[in-house]
């Protein structure tokens, strides 16, 4: 009989990572919801008499928690990365304890597991402000050193035991320097290659700071909009973050993906939902084509590539700014009714 390796256990070890991060997705979904309908109880009085129907119910928030699950286990991009054995398998794990402690008021635990999301790929270092904002609605009189004191510390830990492994501070030219300067222009389903590939040696540095700015400049005026649900302003900051970082994984889409089932109640208020679907569906199909008639085949060139990934990154923003833009409007239907009223007559939001 032949031995097995440890190699032939890796794939198990993959799967066994997803099912604990749709598991730690469902207990966020879970105690969304509960803290949801607590709130909405707080609040009834402040809500307009025809809000009825727009009031969340237990049975919708609790079927949320089971399409959190099913979402993440059967969407094609985190299929894909669990067959691949990408280590974004791992940060998203990660990422979902994190939320789990933030949702449910864990201070300490919370700022040393952003700590080590934020080791492993540095984007995630924008979700203390969620994490924050949530531990000081449970808590106002430690929440906000605690967190960012584990952060800082547990953080502090990584690097001083990086500095032992790798000998001297060198590793971070080599890790965080490399996410930020993005040398390497291999195609991928990001932004960055094209533009850097094409870009002036001169101006390469201002449209770096451009670009690497664009997955941090929303967290203040998101924060500032969206401090009553942070767990929602969370799941946008990772969406953003999942288009604007130099090295994206289908990994991150399919995370953020699995937590939109969590406000399934603002379909209604959706505008873009088929077009937005068409643009997954088309550009996930030609993708892997333009890219096989690209680089295998040499019948195509990068145009045609970087079409279908600026497509499915245009996708994403749309899914993004609809679902906020639904929250708008729903959350404004609650207070001031269904009928909106200009000068007297009747009116319509519009997203200027």
């Amino acid at each position: 009989m032949e031995k097995r390796t440890w190699q032939s256990y890796l794939p198990l070890v993959f799967v066994a990572c997803d099912l604990l991060t749709a598991a730690c997705l469902a207990t966020v979904a879970a105690s969304y919801g509960r803290k949801q309908l607590i709130e909405q109880k707080k609040n009834v009085d402040k809500y307009s008499v025809d809000a009825l129907p727009l009031l969340l119910t237990s049975e919708s928030l609790w079927s949320g928690v089971a399409y959190v699950s099913a979402v993440y286990l059967f969407c094609p991009y985190t299929i894909a990365s669990c067959v691949a054995q990408t280590t974004t398998v791992f940060d998203n794990l990660v990422l979902a304890a994190a939320l789990v402690a933030m949702v449910r008021g864990y201070p300490l635990v919370f700022g040393g597991l952003v700590a080590v999301a934020t080791y492993q790929s540095f984007y995630p270092v924008c979700l203390l402000v969620p994490g924050i904002i949530s531990l000081v609605q449970e808590d106002s009189t430690s929440a906000l050193m605690k967190p960012l004191l584990s952060f800082l510390s547990s953080l502090g830990i990584l690097m001083i035991a990086s500095v032992e492994v790798a000998g001297s501070w060198e590793f971070l030219e080599a890790t965080y320097g490399f996410i930020l300067a993005a040398p390497d222009l291999t195609p991928n389903i990001g932004l960055f290659w094209y533009f850097f590939t094409e870009m002036f040696e001169h101006f390469r540095l201002f449209f770096l700071a451009t670009f690497q700015i664009n997955a941090f400049v929303y967290v203040l005026p998101l924060s500032i909009r969206l401090h009553r649900d942070p767990v929602l302003l969370a799941t946008a900051l990772l969406a953003f973050t999942a288009v604007f970082r130099s090295y994206p994984a289908l990994g991150d889409v399919g995370f953020y993906l699995a937590l939109l089932p969590m406000w399934k109640h603002l379909h209604p208020f959706m505008r873009q939902t088929f077009i937005v679907g068409c643009m997954f569906v088309s550009t996930s199909v030609l993708g892997p084509i333009m890219y096989n008639l690209w680089i295998f085949n040499g019948s195509a060139n990068a145009n045609f590539y970087f079409a279908v990934t600026l497509a499915f990154n245009t996708a994403q923003i749309f899914l993004v700014t609809d679902l906020l833009f639904a929250y708008v409007k729903w959350e404004y239907q609650l207070i001031n009714g269904s009928k909106v009223e200009v000068d007297g007559g009747p009116g319509r939001l519009t997203l200027q």
